[in-house]
């Protein structure tokens, strides 16, 4: 779920602009336009307190040393080896202007997911460094009525409000996880 997701610089979305604009401005590289793994793209880290973009690979290695890892459910993320302890303190969230999933029914048609009121969407993630490098997955749920027709999971979309709540403290996190995600529209892409 969530393989692959959309971040465009937006006239109309400011926030967003800023975020890339800030990244591209620190690293060469940067992929936006859509997302696939293991590229790197734009994401939100906490660093002594300051929330702050950076550039970041899409993608956990793999323990079998194939592919990647590129989602982490958050029902066991708390108790795996691989995400427990970014749970606990490298929360990140990923900026995007929608994400991506398909059709299963026969045609396989693509479409892409955003807020209904906002073009921008947030998601949860967690990150970690490997090697050196920084990597990043997308933190997923079971999927709401909005979503479920498509895909039976669902990235945990983050409203405003809960980008501080998530980032600032495990517990808050844990909240966050909690509530119910946002409804979102679809259209095909």
């Amino acid at each position: 779920m969530c393989g692959r997701y959309v971040l465009f610089s937006d006239t109309e979305m400011q926030d967003i602009r800023d975020i890339i604009d800030e990244v591209q401005r620190k690293v060469d590289g940067v992929k936006t336009g859509e997302i696939f793994p293991t590229d790197k793209a734009p994401v939100l880290i906490q660093e002594h307190g300051i929330i702050t973009p950076d550039a970041i690979k899409w993608g956990f290695p793999s323990f079998r040393n194939k592919g990647v890892i590129i989602n982490a459910r958050a029902e066991t993320a708390p108790e795996k080896p691989m995400f427990r302890k970014s749970l606990e303190a490298k929360r990140c969230v990923i900026p995007s202007t929608g994400f991506y999933e398909w059709s299963h029914d026969g045609k396989k048609k693509k479409y892409q997911f955003n807020l209904p009121s906002s073009g921008a969407l947030y998601m949860a993630g967690l990150w970690n460094n490997f090697d050196g490098e920084r990597r990043f997955v997308i933190l997923t749920v079971e999927a709401n009525m909005s979503m479920s027709e498509i895909h039976n999971r669902m990235p945990v979309v983050l409203s405003n409000t809960e980008i501080t709540q998530w980032m600032d403290s495990y517990q808050g996190a844990l909240d966050v996880l909690a509530i119910q995600r946002p409804e979102l529209v679809k259209k095909l892409a």
